[in-house]
């Protein structure tokens, strides 16, 4: 009888008498077939398996080997940028060998491949090496952070890091000065006044107009339908009262949209330099009374607020430096000491805190519908 499989068939003996035992076989291979270890199959096995570890340890050595040029690297090189550049570099060539041929223990190799691999590993105990690293690693942060703080202060003063209430100091101690010597402001703006203390003043007084109050008064005016023209009246005067009226429908004279409008604002006030803070005499009696609706009055007090904290800052200041007198005095001690009175009853403070309250208003007003 006949017996076929895919690959072999075997053929047997077509005498199927009792006395025929002889089986012939044959094996058609196309493939490998699988067979019994045997004598000949265990002689062939011995150049496969020094082939392969041969291979093998020419690979783990060549893996100890960057290893150990990676451990000298970083022992020698401390820089932390330079050290991560490298590092990089190393573990990219490391990756390209095939890791499934390294151990998990160095259980071939010297003694000093076990101690570079010491580097790379991170033991609970080891607090001192740590805290050595950490120290040794702290002095050239600290350049850094320095470095970078002093670029930044060059190359953008808009954007220094000097704390909000600093700021507001040195604004109230530059306005004293200006009310005493009114040429004090002026001197900044155009650089005549070049010391260290007269140039924080001016960054001080940058960033109280650049960060704190001109991105939120274009916000409020992005958001709005108001008109230009009533946007320049509401910046030309200082002063604002907003008056509760009887409601009627008419045109907003803010928005110029038809709405029921019942408040009057009404605005008063001498024109001003902004950054002199000089007050301008011509027509300083002039008033406006516009009609505008709820929403729009409402804007016009948060946005007047802000707009004008500036100058009636510079106005209680001046206020401050009338009613102390003239005393027979230096300029510089005249305002070390009131300053120093304004910080100790807490004036200055509440000036800052009036300052956030006006922030607030505006970061949290509600989009017109």
């Amino acid at each position: 009888g006949k017996r076929k499989r895919l690959n072999t068939s075997v053929l047997y003996d077509s005498d199927e008498s009792e006395d025929s035992d002889i089986l012939v076989r044959k094996v058609f291979a196309k493939r490998h077939c699988i067979m019994d270890e045997d004598e000949s199959s265990q002689e062939q096995q011995p150049d496969k398996t020094c082939s392969t570890e041969n291979l093998s340890t020419t690979r783990k050595q060549k893996v100890f080997t960057k290893l150990k040029e990676l451990a000298r690297q970083r022992a020698t090189q401390r820089s932390c940028s330079s050290e991560n550049c490298e590092d990089s570099n190393d573990e990219a060539e490391i990756e390209e060998e095939p890791l499934c041929h390294l151990p998990l223990t160095p259980t071939e190799g010297s003694e000093t491949d076990s101690d570079s691999m010491k580097d790379f590993i991170v033991e609970e105990d080891d607090d001192d090496n740590t805290e050595h690293v950490k120290s040794q690693n702290q002095p050239q942060q600290k350049e850094q952070n320095t470095s970078n703080s002093e670029l930044l202060a060059y190359y953008v003063p808009h954007l220094s890091r000097c704390d909000h209430y600093v700021h507001f100091k040195r604004i109230v101690k530059a306005f004293l000065i200006n009310a005493i010597d009114d040429t004090f402001l002026s001197s900044l703006y155009d650089g005549t006044r070049q010391k260290k203390y007269a140039q924080d003043m001016l960054l001080s007084l940058h960033y109280l107009d650049d960060r704190f109050i001109q991105p939120r008064l274009e916000n409020l005016i992005s958001r709005s339908r108001w008109k230009d023209r009533y946007k320049e009246r509401v910046d030309c005067y200082p002063d604002v009262r907003i008056i509760l009226k009887n409601q009627k429908n008419t045109g907003c004279q803010a928005c110029e949209l038809n709405r029921y409008c019942k408040f009057n604002v009404l605005l008063s006030g001498r024109l001003y330099n902004s950054r002199t803070l000089e007050a301008d005499d011509f027509m300083s009696d002039d008033k406006q009374v516009l009609k505008v609706g709820v929403v729009c009055a409402d804007r016009t007090r948060v946005y007047h607020n802000l707009k004008h904290f500036k100058y009636k800052l510079y106005v209680d200041c001046s206020s401050v430096t009338e009613v102390d007198g003239v005393q027979d005095e230096p300029v510089k001690d005249t305002v070390e000491r009131l300053f120093s009175q304004l910080e100790d009853s807490g004036w200055i403070q509440k000036r800052y805190n009036v300052l956030e309250d006006y922030m607030n208003d505006a970061d949290s007003f509600q989009e017109e519908k």
